[in-house]
């Protein structure tokens, strides 16, 4: 008697199904993009940070709009902020300059260090003006430099790290699963209708008269 075949599992039958791979790919693709686009924006951002061909010297004074919702620096040129600087800010409101913390800006032959902060409350025509006990340059910038721009690096190399590491962590759970659930539905079928009852042996002489 041959044995029975082994009965054949559809891929569709197993547990989780299988667009949990598509899932899998898809959280690493999202996140692989989205740390690619958040490194290019802000490399873009870091590049125009401080406007440099826009300079003013000590004692000058520099007109531009601004709004709450665009930051603006004051940075000055190869010097790190100190109290021999003297900014003030005119404009609508109560307008304010703030510390601007740590951070760099660099160009081919230049530093830039941020000055103050410049905080507004109401979008408007606001006039700066700076002055030092030395011969000193100032720019208009956005608050973050290159020391900014390094921990928006450092996100976006973590952001693909990150959905690589989640979407294979979804694919191989369910392939585990897969493969578990896989073995039980054999062992299910086995058990059920992949046995065959036993047949007697007819013996020599079984059936004769004496």
């Amino acid at each position: 008697m041959q044995p029975s075949p082994s009965p054949r599992i559809s891929a569709d039958e197993l547990r989780p199904g299988r667009r949990w791979y598509a899932v899998a790919a898809a959280i690493a693709v999202v996140l692989i993009v989205l740390g690619m686009v958040v490194g290019v924006y802000r490399f873009k951002n870091v590049v125009d940070a401080v406007d440099t061909g826009n300079q003013f010297a000590d004692g000058d004074s520099v007109t531009l709009r601004l709004d709450p919702e665009h930051e603006k620096a004051i940075w000055i040129e190869e010097r790190g902020p100190s109290a021999d600087q003297k900014c003030g800010i005119s404009g609508p409101g109560e307008p304010r300059l703030t510390d601007p913390g740590i951070d760099v800006f660099l160009t081919r032959d230049e530093t830039w260090n941020p000055l103050r902060a410049i905080d507004v409350s109401r979008a408007g025509e606001y006039t700066v003006t700076c002055t030092s006990k030395g011969p000193s340059q100032y720019a208009i910038g956005d608050p973050g430099g290159f020391v900014t721009f390094g921990a928006w690096l450092l996100l976006a190399l973590l952001l693909p790290m990150l959905g690589i590491a989640v979407g294979a962590a979804i694919a191989l759970v369910t392939a585990l699963r897969r493969r578990s659930h896989r073995k039980r539905l054999l062992a299910a079928r086995h058990g059920s209708g992949g046995s065959h009852p036993v047949q007697p042996v007819p013996t020599l002489g079984a059936g004769r008269r004496p």
